[in-house]
C-alpha cells in the first residue's frame, strides 16, 4: 500500500480524528481549516497558501468581515426560524444547535465579539424581540414573511368581523327590548278640573247669525251627525291603532332576531365550495406546466377541502387541494350553480358579467330544498 492510501491505518486514524469539532484555536477561519493540534496549527501559520490568504485579506479587510458576518447571521437567523419558530428561547441554546455544525462561521471572524453584542444587534435591527432576564438573553424570532404576514391580517380581519357581527346583534337585542319596554307601558290619561281663572271671565259661543229656526235644527242635525262621524272616526282609528300595538306585541324581539339570523345565514359564506360535476381550473405549478391553467372536471369531492378531478383535455385524474383550483365563469347564457353565499346551491343562467368589478348577474331558475 502506498503511504498516502485511503485504507491505510494511519488514514482511517486521521479520518476519526478529524471527525467532530475541534478547538477553536487551531481554526483558521480565512483558510477555512481545522487543525488538530498547535504544531499542525503553527504549520498552517508558516505554509504559502496562509500567507497569500492574509495578503487578500489586508488589501480590504472590513469586505471579508461583513462577507463573514452576513453569513453567521444568515445561518444563525435560519436555523432560528426553522428550529424554534416564533417561540421564546433562550440564545445559548439556539448558539450550541449552531456550532454543532463543523462548517459553521465561528463568531471571532466576525464584527461581534460577543454573543450578548450579537443578540443585541438583532433587537436593534428588528430581526428578533430579546430581553434579559436572571437567567440570560433571550430571543424570538419575528415572521416577517409575506405568506405569514396575509395569513395574520386573513385572521386579524375575521376575528374583527365576528366582534361586529356580535356589537351588531347585541345592539339590536338592547333595542328590541327598549322598543318591547315601550310597547308595554300603557298611557293613562290625565284628568284636569274645569275652572276659570278669574270671577269675571265670562264664557262665550260664537253662533252664525240670522239662522232661522228650520235652519237651526237643519244645522243642529248636521252638527250631530258630524259629531258622531267623528266620534266613529276616531273610535275606528283608537282600533286600528290598538290592533298595530296588538300585532307589534305578537311580533316580539326573539321572532326578529330570529328573522335576523336566517337574513344572516343567507348573506354569510364557508371557506370550502368545492361541488361535484363543476368545472375547475388547475392554478398550482408544482405539476408542471402540463397541468397549468388546465381545465378540469371534479368526478368526487374529499373531506370539503380535496378534490379528484378529471382533466378534459387528457383524461388524466389528479386528487388536489381546494387552493390549487379556481372556479371557471361561462359566458352569458350558459348554466351556472352558486358555489357559496345565501343561494349556495341553487342553478341559474348567466346574465351579465362586469370585469370591470370583477361581478357577475346570474338569474336564479330554480331553488334547491
Amino acid at each position: 500500500m502506498g503511504k498516502s492510501d485511503f485504507l491505510t491505518p494511519k488514514a482511517i486514524a486521521n479520518r476519526i480524528k478529524s471527525k467532530g469539532l475541534q478547538k477553536l484555536r487551531w481554526y483558521c477561519q480565512m483558510c477555512q481549516k481545522q487543525c488538530r493540534d498547535e504544531n499542525g496549527f503553527k504549520c498552517h501559520c508558516m505554509s504559502e497558501s496562509h500567507q497569500r490568504q492574509l495578503l487578500l485579506a489586508s488589501e480590504n479587510p472590513d469586505q471579508f468581515m461583513d462577507y463573514f458576518s452576513d453569513e453567521f447571521r444568515t445561518e444563525f437567523l435560519e436555523l432560528l426560524s426553522r428550529r424554534f419558530g416564533t417561540k421564546r428561547v433562550h440564545n445559548n441554546i439556539v448558539y450550541n444547535e449552531y456550532i454543532s455544525h463543523r462548517e459553521h462561521i465561528h463568531m471571532n471572524a466576525t464584527q461581534w465579539e460577543t454573543l450578548t453584542d450579537f443578540t443585541k444587534w438583532l433587537g436593534r435591527e428588528g430581526f428578533c424581540k430579546v430581553d434579559e432576564t436572571p437567567k440570560g438573553w433571550y430571543i424570538q424570532y419575528i415572521d416577517r414573511d409575506p405568506e405569514t404576514i396575509r395569513r395574520q391580517q386573513e385572521l386579524e380581519k375575521k376575528k374583527k368581523q365576528d366582534l361586529d357581527d356580535e356589537e351588531k346583534t347585541a345592539k339590536f337585542i338592547e333595542e328590541q327590548v327598549k322598543r318591547g319596554m315601550e310597547a308595554k307601558a300603557i298611557e293613562t290619561p290625565v284628568f284636569t278640573e274645569l275652572s276659570r281663572e278669574s270671577e269675571e271671565e265670562k264664557v262665550t259661543f260664537n253662533l252664525n247669525k240670522g239662522a232661522s229656526t228650520s235652519g237651526a235644527a237643519v244645522a243642529g242635525s248636521s252638527l250631530s251627525n258630524n259629531a258622531l262621524k267623528s266620534v266613529t272616526v276616531a273610535v275606528k282609528r283608537k282600533d286600528t291603532s290598538q290592533s298595530q300595538v296588538k300585532e307589534k306585541k305578537k311580533k316580539c324581539a326573539l321572532d326578529e332576531i330570529m328573522e335576523m339570523e336566517e337574513q344572516k345565514k343567507k348573506t354569510e359564506r364557508t371557506d370550502n365550495w368545492l361541488l361535484p360535476d363543476i368545472i375547475v381550473k388547475i392554478i398550482t405549478r408544482r405539476l408542471g406546466e402540463k397541468y397549468y391553467k388546465k381545465k378540469a372536471l371534479i368526478k368526487e369531492v374529499i373531506n370539503k377541502y380535496t378534490a379528484i378531478v378529471k382533466l378534459i383535455d387528457s383524461g388524466d385524474k389528479l386528487k388536489l387541494d381546494q387552493t390549487h383550483l379556481e372556479t371557471v365563469i361561462p359566458a352569458p347564457g350558459k348554466r351556472v350553480i352558486v358555489l357559496n353565499g345565501g343561494y349556495k346551491g341553487n342553478f341559474g343562467i348567466m346574465d351579465s358579467i362586469d370585469e370591470k368589478s370583477f361581478s357577475a348577474t346570474i338569474v336564479i331558475d330554480s331553488v334547491s330544498s
